[in-house]
């Protein structure tokens, strides 16, 4: 079976800069970036690697919705110079990047749906929980940073919602990480609530007359909010790719 560790370039590298007391040492914070990588490939043993970046174009979401991701800090200016010389150092390093034109989130999410119906294995090197809602069973999402699966069983805990509920859930709680508004409101524990009771975002939308009126009140005022979240959140995982699953392949050790 074809196993591909997808890496998410900028939520690893923008974590590991942060932490480096020089931050204009692009030099060996590309090659801390490389060891992370090697460890990696050592732990999961994949058939192919690649790292996929961000780029600059506008993405959808932003247009969709202008306060997508509002109040981020900017890539630091060194980190936004050095980033051409860190993906030669690990193209140099058997570690191939691809560019997304905006959103890496989507590039990453439609290489591992392809890859599951190739009938292979995808794992993704990510914290970033838009992920949550990609639940084939061979797509995995590792925490790099503590060294563990995200499962389903841990994702559905800590939700407090089953698996086909995450992207319901995000539309009524929102993600304050990237500016997804949700229902206003409505938190995680009521997000959570009604859908154990409604199932899923249609259902209670139609059952506002059965939900107690303050919250039916807020959920009414923020039924467009809901639907506007609902679509931010949801990952493309149809790109068209202009790639070859070879192209990644590792060599055989």
């Amino acid at each position: 079976m074809n196993v591909f560790l997808i890496i998410d370039g900028m939520n690893l590298v923008r974590r590991m800069h942060a932490a480096q007391p020089d931050e204009t040492n692009i030099d060996g914070l590309q090659e801390q970036i490389n060891r992370s990588c090697q460890k990696l490939i050592r732990f999961h043993q994949p058939t192919h690697v690649s790292i996929v970046w961000d780029g600059k174009a506008m993405s959808w979401r932003k247009r969709l919705f202008e306060d997508y991701k509002k109040g981020r800090k900017p890539m630091p200016d060194a980190l936004d110079k050095g980033l051409p010389n860190i993906k030669s150092y690990l193209q140099a390093h058997h570690i191939q990047s691809i560019d997304a034109l905006s959103e890496a989130d989507d590039v990453i999410a439609t290489l591992a749906t392809k890859l599951t119906q190739a009938q292979g294995k995808a794992i993704i090197v990510s914290t970033d929980k838009g992920f949550n809602q990609l639940t084939h069973p061979h797509i995995q999402l590792w925490d790099h940073f503590n060294k563990t699966f995200l499962t389903l069983e841990a994702r559905e805990e800590k939700l407090g919602v089953e698996r086909t509920q995450f992207l319901d859930y995000l539309a009524l709680a929102g993600d304050s990480g990237n500016k997804i508004p949700g229902v206003p409101g409505i938190g995680p524990k009521s997000a959570s609530e009604l859908l154990k009771t409604f199932r899923t975002l249609g259902n209670i939308y139609r059952s506002l007359d059965e939900i107690g009126t303050k919250q039916a009140q807020k959920l009414a005022t923020g039924k467009t909010l809901a639907r506007l979240s609902y679509k931010l959140i949801q990952l493309q995982t149809d790109l068209p790719l202009n790639v070859n699953l070879n192209q990644f392949r590792l060599a055989p050790k």
